[in-house]
C-alpha cells in the first residue's frame, strides 16, 4: 500500500458516520440498526430497487425488527428537487423517525435531504450552498448499492434544480448519514455501465481529493469551509482508493462474478467517499456539473472523461502527488517523478477508456459550440472551482474543456510543467 508523506506538524481532519459497517451479508442487520434509531421509517429507493428482492428482504428485516416502514419508490436518476419536494409533501405529518436510504447516490442524497427538510422545512433551494442546513438532521441510515459516489459517508447532496441549467450542491455536516451500511454484494448485480460510470466517478473522487488545493490549517478552517481541501489523513484514504480501484475496476466491470473485485471496488468508493467528503473535489466535478446537465449523460461517464485532461492541467501544481499516485497505480517504476506523473495521467485515461468511459467530450455528446459556455458555467461552482490546486477562471477552463472536447491530453500536458508557478498553497 502507498501512505502519503507525514511531517511531525501534519493536518488531518475525517468528517464521517457514526458507524459505517462493511461486509458482504451485512444487510441483515438493517434492521436492528434502525430499530436503535426509531420505530417509524422512510425508506427511499427508486422504482427499479424496490422490485429487486434484496430490496424485499431488507424490507421484510425492518419490519421484523418491529420498524414500521413506508416506501417511497419515486427517486429519480440525477434526482430532480421536485421528486424531493413530493416526497416530503407525502410523508408530511407522520412523525417519521429515521429514513433509510437504499440504492445509488441519488437515493441516498435524496434521503439525506428529505431528513433535513422534515426536520427545517423549505424547500431543497433553500439550503443550496455551505452550511446552510440549521442543525441536525432526522438520522439517514445509508445503504448504497453501487460502488462509485461515496454518498453513504459524505456531508454533500447533489440535485437537479428545473429553474437551473446545472446540478447544484447542499452541503452541511449535517447531512453526513448516522450510520453507513456498506454490503457489497448488493453490487454483483449491477449492469456494467452502471458499474464502470460508478467506478470513474470514485477513482475521480480519489484522485481530486488527493490532488486538492491544501490549506493552512487554521483553528476556524474546519468550521468556515464544509471543503477543507487534503491534508494528512484524505489523502490516506485517497491513495487506499485508487490502490483498490485499479487492481479491481476492470474484472469488476466485466460481471459480478468476480466477487473479490466488488469487494475492492467497494471499498475503494468508500475510502473515496471519506477523501471527497472532507477534502473535496475540483475543476472535473465543477466542469461535470454544466456538462452533464447538455449531454444529459451519467455523472460518472462525464467526471471520468474530464479527468484525465483535469489532471494534465494541474500538473504544474501537482506533480509529486501524481507521481504518488503512479506507485498506487503501479506504473513507471523507477522514472523521474516528472515521467511517472505523467505515466499516472495516461494510466487513468487508460483505465477508464478500457471500461467504456468516453475519452473525450465530443464522444460524450457536448456540442461545439458549448465550450465556451460549459467552462463559464463550471465557474459557477464556486466550492469546487477553489479547491483546485491551480488558479481558475473562465480562460483556464476553457482550455481544458477545449483539450477535453478534441481529445488532446498530450497536447494539453505538454503545454504545462512543473516551471509553472501558479500552484496554490503546494
Amino acid at each position: 500500500m502507498t501512505l502519503p508523506t507525514t511531517t511531525p506538524d501534519a493536518f488531518g481532519l475525517i468528517r464521517a458516520p457514526r458507524q459505517i459497517v462493511f461486509g458482504p451479508g451485512q444487510r441483515s442487520g438493517l434492521g436492528d440498526i434502525v430499530a436503535t434509531l426509531g420505530t417509524r421509517a422512510l425508506v427511499c429507493t427508486d422504482a427499479r430497487m424496490a422490485e429487486q428482492p434484496q430490496f424485499r428482504e431488507m424490507l421484510a428485516n425492518l419490519r421484523a425488527a418491529g420498524v414500521a416502514a413506508q416506501v417511497f419508490a419515486g427517486v429519480a436518476a440525477e434526482l430532480p428537487a421536485d421528486t424531493i419536494v413530493g416526497c416530503v409533501a407525502e410523508v408530511s405529518g407522520q412523525n417519521i423517525d429515521v429514513v433509510v436510504g437504499i440504492g445509488g447516490g441519488s437515493c441516498i442524497d435524496h434521503a439525506k435531504v428529505v431528513s433535513a427538510l422534515l426536520v427545517h422545512g423549505g424547500a431543497p433551494r433553500d439550503y443550496y450552498g455551505e452550511f446552510k442546513v440549521p442543525g441536525p438532521a432526522l438520522p439517514v441510515v445509508a445503504v448504497p448499492t453501487t460502488a462509485g459516489t461515496g454518498s453513504e459517508v459524505t456531508p454533500v447532496a447533489v440535485i437537479a434544480d428545473p429553474d437551473r441549467e446545472m446540478k447544484v450542491g447542499i452541503s452541511s455536516p449535517h447531512l453526513i448519514p448516522h450510520t453507513a451500511l456498506v454490503d457489497p454484494a448488493l453490487t454483483y448485480t449491477c449492469p456494467r455501465p452502471l458499474t464502470a460510470h460508478a467506478a470513474a466517478d470514485a477513482l475521480s473522487h480519489c484522485v481530486e481529493a488527493f490532488t486538492a488545493i491544501r490549506r493552512e490549517p487554521d483553528p476556524g478552517l474546519t468550521t468556515e469551509r464544509v471543503f477543507v481541501g487534503k491534508s494528512l489523513l484524505t489523502d490516506s484514504y485517497a491513495l487506499a482508493g485508487i490502490e483498490l480501484i485499479d487492481r479491481s475496476i476492470v474484472a469488476a466491470c466485466q460481471g459480478g462474478d468476480d466477487r473479490a473485485a466488488r469487494h475492492d471496488l467497494q471499498l475503494g468508493a468508500l475510502y473515496g467517499g471519506f477523501a471527497l467528503g472532507t477534502a473535496g473535489t475540483a475543476a472535473a466535478h465543477a466542469l461535470q456539473y454544466p456538462i452533464g446537465a447538455a449531454t444529459h449523460t451519467p455523472h460518472g461517464a462525464g467526471v471520468g472523461a474530464l479527468l484525465p485532461y483535469v489532471m494534465a492541467y494541474n500538473m504544474p501544481a501537482r506533480t509529486a502527488e501524481f507521481a504518488t499516485i503512479a506507485s498506487a497505480l503501479h506504473c513507471a517504476d523507477g522514472a523521474s517523478e516528472l515521467d511517472r506523473a505523467h505515466a499516472a495521467v495516461h494510466r487513468v485515461a487508460e483505465l477508464l477508456g478500457t471500461v467504456g468511459i468516453p475519452r473525450d467530450l465530443a464522444e460524450l455528446g457536448l456540442r461545439e459550440d458549448r465550450v465556451d459556455w460549459a467552462a463559464e458555467q463550471g465557474m459557477t461552482a464556486a466550492r469546487l472551482v477553489d479547491n483546485n490546486p491551480r488558479p481558475l477562471d473562465p480562460a483556464e477552463l476553457g482550455r481544458i474543456v477545449r483539450a477535453a472536447f478534441d481529445g488532446d491530453l498530450a497536447g494539453l500536458l505538454a503545454t504545462t510543467s512543473p516551471s509553472e508557478t501558479d500552484a496554490r498553497n503546494s
